[in-house]
């Protein structure tokens, strides 16, 4: 595909330039003839994820040790804004897998559970979920009402998480359960469980508006059996763990609210100049001119923030604030532009028949997912104010 002059493109050396041509090449190729199909039916398209296994791109993060491409966040912000582009639903589960679970178990796990887990998530032979959010939780994920009880040699946990990605397909998952309320948050601990597991089950598929075609379900504990060696660190853990591993996942959520709101801006230039009203195209108005303008402008804002974020992330240094900027600016700019783009479409951009649709549907999700953008205002306000 010939570069997109509307893309502004940091500078990139060789090994980061093939990474983005073969996950773009992958997602013209292989995602977008199957887009519409994988929305209607809501069907996990699992097929997909596997070859993107075998690309390497679901094991970005993960060191080459454990079966890993060994990449970092620039790499990994570049693959999930390029499936963005085309189909954020598939870019959604590839972020979720790779920051959220597989990121966990890197991040916080020992050597013996990494070594067991990380191969198998790295290569894409098994989906990873990820469970922090409950029915009565979700801002406020300190209030979750899962618990952990230590029995023997096992942990038996009870409860239920909600809105969980790859719940049902996803054959290894990570749960934060309390395992001491009385220390409120600082009682929260984190564990590894896997498909199969005796009291472990996916709950209800969630009819979505949007992203339908990345599976969202419940899980269910029933007395459900953990080893013990399963707790990832130490008790009491678990919520800090989870707080970190969110920080890294607003990078990915900005990447997707840019790929997003690019796939927006390529749609409406081309619409634009084909479009032809009072015997010109619509791309000759000033109005239309305006919307295609403020749309590349946000754009490259939003890119240069995220991989702000991702390059701090790296280095490692703390990210709090850069990842929390990202992801709010990024997310309210896709909503934008995805807004925009509908409305250069005119009745055509209400109806299946074109991808700004899909796009109209799928963004309102990434001013929700992973901190809204209600707590990023809280979370950079506090950090503004402090002493």
């Amino acid at each position: 595909m010939e570069e997109n002059k509307n893309q502004f493109i940091m500078e990139l050396d060789e090994n980061r330039k093939t990474i983005r041509d073969t996950i773009r090449d992958f997602a013209e190729k292989v995602i977008k003839p199957v887009v519409m199909e994988y929305d209607e039916s809501q069907k996990f398209p699992i097929d997909i994820l596997h070859q993107l296994g075998e690309l390497g791109f679901l094991g970005i993060l993960v060191p080459e040790e454990y079966g890993g491409a060994g990449l970092g966040y620039i790499e990994y912000s570049i693959v999930v804004e390029e499936l963005a582009r085309i189909d954020p639903s598939i870019a959604l589960s590839v972020a979720a897998h790779n920051g959220l679970c597989t990121n966990h178990i890197l991040v916080h796990a020992n050597e013996g559970l990494k070594k067991k887990y990380l191969p198998d998530l790295a290569s894409g032979k098994v989906i990873g979920a990820w469970g922090l959010t409950e029915p009565s939780s979700g801002s406020d994920a300190a209030a979750m009402q899962t618990t952990a009880v230590l029995d023997g040699k096992n942990y038996v946990l009870n409860g239920t998480k909600n809105f969980i990605t790859h719940g049902k397909s996803g054959n290894t998952a990570v749960v934060m359960a309390i395992t001491d309320k009385s220390k409120g948050k600082k009682g929260i601990s984190s564990f590894i469980l896997e498909k199969g597991f005796p009291g472990f089950s996916a709950g209800k598929k969630e009819n979505k508006l949007g992203m339908r075609a990345s599976e969202t379900t419940q899980l269910l504990f029933d007395n459900c059996i953990v080893p013990k060696e399963n707790l990832i660190g130490n008790e009491g853990e678990g919520f800090i763990q989870a707080m970190k591993i969110l920080e890294g996942g607003r990078i990915s959520i900005a990447a997707l609210s840019v790929g997003l709101a690019q796939g927006c801006l390529e749609a409406s230039i081309s619409y634009s100049k084909e479009r032809k009203q009072f015997n010109k195209s619509i791309s000759e108005f000033q109005g239309i001119q305006f919307k295609l303008a403020d749309m590349a402008t946000d754009i490259e804002a939003a890119r240069l923030l995220t991989y702000k974020a991702a390059t701090i992330k790296d280095t490692g240094k703390n990210i709090f604030s850069a990842a929390a900027k990202a992801k709010l600016f990024a997310s309210e700019i896709a909503t934008k532009a995805a807004n925009e783009a509908v409305q250069i479409f005119g009745g055509y951009g209400f109806v299946k028949d074109y991808p700004v649709e899909k796009f109209y549907r799928d963004v309102k999700l990434l001013t929700i997912g992973e901190g809204t953008s209600e707590v990023q205002r809280i979370v950079l306000a506090k950090d503004l104010l402090q002493d």
